[in-house]
């Protein structure tokens, strides 16, 4: 371990390639550098060359460490995030990362850091972090609601082997304590099973984050005792270790996707105040076709201004089309972007009134930081805990699935409970429509 003869630490973090992932180790990176300490930041290439920059003040503070992604036949050429391949390939991505053992353990070899903060992905990190003398803190940009759902470290690796285990998800688990009524769903459960089960080639996500907080010395968790206490409280009984949190790394401006804001202003700014809704999906999670369908003819029947951010992977096997027509029939009221978009400028834009999200805790921050009303439409990991628990807290709206958990544009724009006319009601844009008592 280094000695640097003050109270200023050395920090490695080696985040997953998701930038849901990337962006909060970053913004952790920035309020560590602006307290003097060093960071070393290790990715890909590619993902650090489009990575937001760094504040001058903080630049020799902040290096980035670049390591090469290990080639496989089934990853897609330059595809080093989420965002650069279809979902159904996200496992050989994390072969791929696993395949970053030997390069990490080399940098902590040499560099001996104070401290490296890990993700859950790299379940291996922690007794290459002991071997060399470094301690290792799990940061969980997933909030202490799903960690504590999921259960102990024991649980997570050896409690979920048999796929019939995954229903306990469906009610409150043995070993939360208190009431509480967030759930999961079959549809839910289902895709977590779905995207996230173990091959011979690859170990599950939930065996992955058992491993990794066994083998940390402290959890860091991106949440505060403000917004979820009994949850974190909850951490430290079945982790048995110390559990940090860390705040809800609120959103900054940057320049992140700039080259068509002036544009997009220009739009909303042709728009009463309070009067656009926005949606976006996030890069983990996308509509399937049906899903897509519905969502497009629910927004056409609800006669809203949207602004609608729908990006397909680069190379996504199966592309999700729009319904024929719905572009030519909604332009003027509705945007839709296929590039990336500065969220929280959009956002924070006074005519956004309301917004319709997959309940990603980013996007969820943003929301709750500027004060808009959130729909939330879940689809699998962390989203349809968060997304409960905000219903229960009363912080958003959630739309429910059919009996066969599908989404029906019946359920988004018609009826009194239906997504968007609720939004339409929250932010007063449609004063013929009551507030449903649930979406």
């Amino acid at each position: 371990m280094a000695d640097n003869g003050d109270d200023k630490l050395h920090i490695a973090m080696f985040p997953w390639l998701a930038f849901g992932h990337l962006l909060p180790f970053l913004q952790l990176a920035k309020l560590m550098a602006s307290k003097g300490h060093k960071i070393s930041f290790i990715s890909t290439p590619r993902n650090i060359d489009r990575l937001p920059k760094i504040p001058k003040p903080l630049t020799h503070l902040i290096t980035f460490i670049k390591i090469n992604l290990p080639k496989l036949q089934n990853l897609p050429e330059n595809a080093e995030s989420t965002r650069d391949l279809p979902i159904n390939k996200g496992k050989y991505l994390k072969i791929a990362y696993d395949g970053l053992r030997e390069p990490v353990s080399d940098f902590i070899q040499t560099a001996s850091p104070d401290w490296i903060i890990n993700d859950f992905a790299a379940y291996w990190l922690g007794p290459i972090a002991t071997e060399h003398g470094v301690l290792m803190a799990y940061f969980s940009v997933f909030p202490a609601i799903f960690l504590g759902f999921i259960g102990s470290p024991e649980t997570m690796m050896y409690g979920y082997d048999d796929p019939a285990s995954l229903e306990q998800l469906l009610k409150r688990p043995k070993w939360v304590p208190f009431e509480s009524e967030v759930r999961l769903t079959a549809f839910q459960v289902a895709r977590m099973l779905e995207r996230s089960s173990a091959s011979e080639e690859n170990v599950s996500d939930v065996y992955r984050h058992g491993a990794t907080v066994s083998g940390c010395d402290a959890v860091v968790v991106r949440s505060c005792f403000d917004f979820e206490p009994d949850w974190l409280n909850l951490l430290k009984k079945l982790y048995k270790k110390p559990v940090v949190p860390v705040g809800l790394l609120p959103a900054v401006v940057n320049d992140a996707g700039d080259g068509c804001w002036p544009e997009m202003k220009q739009w909303l700014d042709m728009h009463p105040k309070g009067s656009v809704v926005y949606i976006a999906f996030g890069t983990e999670t996308k509509p399937n076709q049906y899903e897509l369908t519905q969502l497009a003819l629910g927004l056409e029947l609800s006669g809203l201004p949207f602004l609608w951010v729908l990006i397909e992977g680069s190379s996504d096997d199966e592309v999700a089309v729009l319904p024929k027509g719905f572009e030519d029939r909604t332009r003027g009221r509705g945007v839709v972007c296929k590039v990336w978009v500065p969220q929280f400028k959009i956002v924070s834009h006074d005519s956004v009134g309301g917004l319709l999200i997959h309940s990603g805790m980013s996007s969820m921050v943003e929301g709750l930081q500027l004060g808009k009303p959130l729909v939330l439409l879940p689809f699998v990991f962390d989203q349809g805990l968060i997304a409960s628990y905000l219903v229960e807290k009363k912080m958003a709206y959630m739309i429910h699935r059919d009996d066969k958990d599908r989404v029906k544009r019946t359920l988004i724009a018609r009826d009194e409970a239906g997504l968007i006319l609720n939004v339409a009601a929250i932010i007063g844009h449609r004063k013929d429509v009551k507030l449903g008592n649930k979406v």
